[in-house]
Order: C-alpha cells, then sequence, then structure tokens
C-alpha cells in the first residue's frame, strides 16, 4: 500500500512541478506585457505639441530656399540655461553653410529653431514667411534632415525609403543609383520588398546614412539639413555623401553641421557658434585671415590631430 502512496505522490509532484513551471513562465509573459500597456499609456497621456500655426503656404513653398534668423533667444523645457542669445544671420537662396563649434556651442539648437521642436523667442523666416505661422506638419515636411543617427524602421526596403507611397519604382531605383546602393539592393533576392529589421540591424551603418539619404533625394526639398551625418561612417561613404549633395542638392540651400572640418572646408560660408551666440559667419578664406578667430583655431587643431 505505502508503495502505492509513494508512486501516487511521486507523479503528482511531477504534475507539480510542471504546473509551477508554467506558472513562472505565464507571469514572465505577463510582466513583459504589462510593461508594453505601460509604454501604450505613456503616450496615450502625452500632451499632444503645441501647434498654432494657422497660415498655409502655396504648394511650392519653399522655392528659393532663404532663411532669416532674427534675435533668436531659446531656452530647453525645465532648464534655465538659455543655449540660444540674440542669434542673428542671413542665408541665401543656395548657399551652402557649414555650421561648427564646440560641445554645447548651440549648433544642434538652431536645428531645433528651424525645425520648431521647442519654443523660442524671436523670429525665423523662410523664404518670407513666419514658422511660427505655420502647422508643425507642413513646416517640418518641407525640410529634408539627415540625422547623425539615421532611423529605420520595421519594413520592407520600399516602405522605409517611400513610406506615404508617392514615389514610383523607377524613382527609388534611381534615387539608390544616385547614393550607389542600385547593385546592392538588385543583389538581394526580393529587391525593394527585402526586409530592414527594427533599426536598420541587417545594414551597416553607412548603408543606413545612404538610406537616409535617398530619403532626402526623393522628396527634392529646397532646404536640406545634415546633422553630423558623416560622423560615424567610413571615409568612403563619406565621400559619397559628399559627391551628392554637390551634385543632386547644388540648387538647394544646406545646412551642414560639421563633424570633420574638411567636410565643409568648400562651403560657401561658416557659421561658428559659441556658447549659443553666432562668434563669426563668413566665407571659410575670409575666416581664415582672423588669426585670433575661433575658426582659424578649430583648423588649426584639426590639422595637429
Amino acid at each position: 500500500m505505502w508503495v502505492g502512496y509513494i508512486g501516487l505522490a511521486i507523479t503528482q509532484s511531477t504534475s507539480l512541478v510542471g504546473l509551477i513551471q508554467y506558472g513562472t513562465k505565464t507571469w514572465s509573459e505577463l510582466d513583459s506585457q504589462m510593461t508594453s500597456v505601460e509604454r501604450v499609456v505613456e503616450y496615450a497621456e502625452l500632451e499632444p505639441e503645441k501647434d498654432d500655426g494657422t497660415t498655409v503656404p502655396s504648394d511650392l513653398w519653399p522655392n528659393n530656399g532663404r532663411i532669416l534668423f532674427d534675435d533668436v533667444t531659446m531656452k530647453y523645457p525645465l532648464s534655465n540655461t538659455t543655449v540660444l542669445k540674440s542669434v542673428t544671420f542671413n542665408i541665401n537662396p543656395g548657399e551652402k553653410i557649414g555650421i561648427v563649434g564646440r560641445t554645447g556651442a548651440g549648433k544642434s539648437s538652431l536645428i531645433s529653431v528651424l525645425f520648431r521642436l521647442f519654443h523660442f523667442d524671436g523670429t525665423v523666416l523662410i523664404d518670407g514667411a513666419d514658422t511660427k505661422t505655420l502647422p508643425l506638419s507642413i513646416l517640418r515636411s518641407k525640410i529634408a534632415i539627415i540625422p547623425q543617427d539615421p532611423v529605420l524602421f520595421l519594413g520592407s526596403l520600399r516602405q522605409n525609403l517611400d513610406p506615404f507611397e508617392q514615389f514610383s519604382d523607377s524613382q527609388l531605383w534611381s534615387s539608390l543609383e544616385e547614393v550607389e546602393l542600385k547593385e546592392m539592393v538588385t543583389n538581394w533576392a526580393q529587391g525593394l520588398e527585402t526586409t530592414i529589421l527594427e533599426g536598420g540591424a541587417n545594414v551597416s551603418v553607412g548603408q543606413r546614412q545612404l538610406l537616409c539619404l535617398v530619403r532626402a533625394i526623393l522628396r527634392n526639398s529646397k532646404i536640406i539639413v545634415l546633422d553630423e551625418a558623416t560622423a560615424n561612417v567610413d571615409l568612403k561613404t563619406d565621400e559619397v555623401i559628399q559627391k551628392v549633395v554637390r551634385r543632386k542638392f547644388r540648387n538647394c540651400t544646406v545646412l551642414t553641421i560639421a563633424h570633420r572640418l574638411n567636410t565643409i572646408m568648400d562651403s560657401d560660408k561658416i557659421l561658428v557658434m559659441d556658447a549659443g551666440t553666432v562668434a563669426e559667419f563668413g566665407p571659410p578664406a575670409q575666416l581664415l585671415k582672423n588669426e585670433n578667430g575661433l575658426f582659424y583655431g578649430f583648423v588649426q587643431t584639426s590639422g595637429k590631430k
């Protein structure tokens, strides 16, 4: 009899172990799913970005690419530090502007103002239109940016290049050829339908940057922003990007936040930021004549490295 009881106990114990394992697994999955719920709730409760722009420009705006900053001052939310202090400068249509400065000088803050990511005092005009009066969706759709950290999402290559299905296959292939990626994509079994993993995990950093450049080519914007776009790429990719910028965007206004000074030495003008102010602004050759200037110092320091 006791042998039977022992056998029954062992059998039930085995089942109990299985139930404990199942319960542990279920609890772990619940915890993981609750994290997803927390994220959804966080985004649902996120306060919408204030957008009081009501002036709708013509479909051709901006058709020149003139940019005017007039007495622009900005602080980041929840900070008492003024990151831009009465910044004033004028960029003519089609000019190529290199933006340099030490860390924290205000380079990226200029771009934040251009896209109206934060509230600022002063005025920014693009082809005569006050950006504060424009709907955010229109303003941001008219300016192309190639960031330092390219953004790719889970989906096909086509969806990453043309998420709103605005362009034909021939336009996509032509743009890929411009950045020397056509051969690579052609060799992929599914071509434009190839799946790109989250963050572009299945392509190199340089290829991600070039794919972002394809987006800018397709949009045909009059204003292009390169926010240290070549900081994390190899020299070959850097050369391709610079070549495409010179050829495809020759009639566009291009703002380049520089990591490597050699990439902006052929710019029409250099904007030197220092502690949130415009320290110097002018053609590179002119700035280099000032041996006491910041830009001259940057070039000398770069040459010694």
